[in-house]
C-alpha cells in the first residue's frame, strides 16, 4: 500500500490559482480576500484534503485547537471514557488526540509526566488523563485527571463514588442472604481500590456480619492476577458463596475460575462486578455489576478542560452516582455449599 505526499500550501495555492499569501490568509482566517477567493480556496482545500501542520500551527498561534486524551493503555475502562470524549467534543472546534503513553501493563509510575512533555505546547492544548499515577504540569497548560491514583487533590477532577457503590454491591449480597463474601480488590496503589474495599467492610459492619480476613485479597484489576486470587479463594475448605469483585474484569475471571473448577454461576457462587463495561452484559452468565458512568464521565472530562482553558470558572471536582445493574450473576446463598474441585 502506498500512501500519497502530503498536500502542501503551494500545491492548493497552484490549483485555486492564487498565491500561497492568498491560500494562508484563508487558512488562518485574515481579512483581506474576496469572498469569491475565499470559497474557491477552501473547495480546493477540501478536494485535495490539506491539513496544515500541527507544528507550525502551533508555532504561529501557539494554539492547535487538539486535545490529548492520555491513558496507561487501551483496555475496556479507558475505552468507554474515550468513547464519551468524542461525542462531546462535536461541535466545539476542537479535536480530539488519543494517546497511550503506558508500559503495557498500566503499572508504571510517571508516564503521565513523560506524555505531557512529549506532547504539550506543540501538538494538544490540554489534556485529559486517565489514573494518572503523578502529575506535574508546566504553568498554563491544562490538565484534567479521571480516577486519579491518590484521589482528588489540587487537580480538577472527575470520578465516580466508589465507596458508596461497594456499599450498594455488597447490600445486594446480603439481602441474598450471602454471608461467606470474599472480595477481590484493586491495585493497592489506587484510590478507587481503597474506597471500594472501605465501602465493602463498612457494608458488611452494618449488617453486623464480620469480615472473614482471608476471603479479601488483591486481584490488581486485571484477569490474570484475578484469577490467581479468584483461585486462592475457591480453593479454602469453607470458600466465599458470593464475591464481590473490584471491577468487571476481575469478576469475568473469577467466573471464569469458578466454571474451571466445577462451580456454577449462581448457584454454587454469586459474582458481582464493579464498572459495567460493555464486555459484563455479554458474558455467560450476563454479569450483575456497579455500572460507572463511564462515557458521561468522559464527557465531564473533556467539558472541563475545555472550560479551564477557556476561562470559565468551575468547580474543581465533579464526582458521579454508581448504580446496581442486575442480570443473572447473583442469586440467593446455596443452603449446602459445595466445594470446588481442585
Amino acid at each position: 500500500m502506498t500512501f500519497p505526499e502530503r498536500v502542501k500550501m503551494a500545491d492548493v495555492a497552484r490549483t485555486a490559482g492564487v498565491s500561497v499569501a492568498t491560500v494562508s490568509k484563508v487558512v488562518n482566517n485574515r481579512y483581506g480576500v474576496a469572498q469569491a477567493t475565499v470559497e474557491r480556496v477552501r473547495q480546493v482545500i477540501h478536494q485535495l484534503g490539506y491539513e496544515a501542520s500541527l507544528g507550525a500551527q502551533s508555532l504561529r498561534s501557539h494554539r492547535t485547537n487538539v486535545l490529548g486524551i492520555l491513558v496507561a493503555e487501551f483496555e475496556p475502562f479507558s475505552t468507554e471514557l474515550l468513547k464519551g470524549a468524542s461525542k462531546e467534543v462535536a461541535g466545539t472546534g476542537y479535536q480530539l488526540l488519543a494517546y497511550s503513553g503506558g508500559d503495557g501493563d498500566g503499572t508504571a509510575v510517571g508516564w503521565e509526566r513523560r506524555s505531557l512533555a512529549r506532547l504539550s505546547g506543540t501538538l494538544i492544548d490540554g489534556a485529559v488523563i486517565v489514573t494518572p499515577t503523578v502529575v506535574e504540569t508546566k504553568q498554563g497548560f491544562h490538565v484534567v485527571a479521571v480516577d486519579p491514583h491518590t484521589g482528588p487533590s489540587g487537580l480538577p477532577t472527575v470520578d465516580s463514588d466508589n465507596f458508596a457503590g461497594a456499599v450498594i454491591a455488597t447490600n445486594y449480597l446480603l439481602s441474598l442472604g450471602h454471608r461467606r463474601i470474599g472480595h477481590i480488590s484493586g491495585r493497592p496503589d489506587l484510590e478507587s481500590a481503597r474506597l471500594r474495599e472501605a465501602g465493602f467492610r463498612r457494608a458488611m459492619a452494618d449488617a453486623g456480619v464480620p469480615v472473614d480476613e482471608r476471603l479479601v485479597r488483591v486481584g490488581g484489576f486485571r484477569i490474570e492476577s484475578a484469577a490467581t486470587t479468584a483461585a486462592e479463594l475457591l480453593a479454602l475448605p469453607d470458600r466465599p458463596t458470593a464475591v464481590f469483585a473490584g471491577n468487571d474484569l476481575s469478576a469475568i475471571s473469577t467466573v471464569d475460575v469458578a466454571r474451571n473448577v466445577g462451580l456454577t454461576v449462581p448457584e454454587d457462587l454469586s459474582v458481582i462486578g464493579f464498572d459495567n463495561i460493555p464486555e459484563s452484559a455479554l458474558v455467560n452468565p450476563p454479569l450483575t455489576t456497579i455500572a460507572q458512568p463511564l462515557q458521561r464521565m468522559g464527557a465531564e472530562a473533556l467539558r472541563l478542560l475545555i472550560d479551564l482553558i477557556g476561562g470559565i470558572e468551575r468547580d474543581p471536582h465533579v464526582r458521579l452516582s454508581t448504580e446496581l445493574v442486575v442480570r443473572a450473576s447473583c442469586a440467593p446463598a446455596p443452603l449446602s455449599p459445595r466445594p470446588g474441585r481442585p
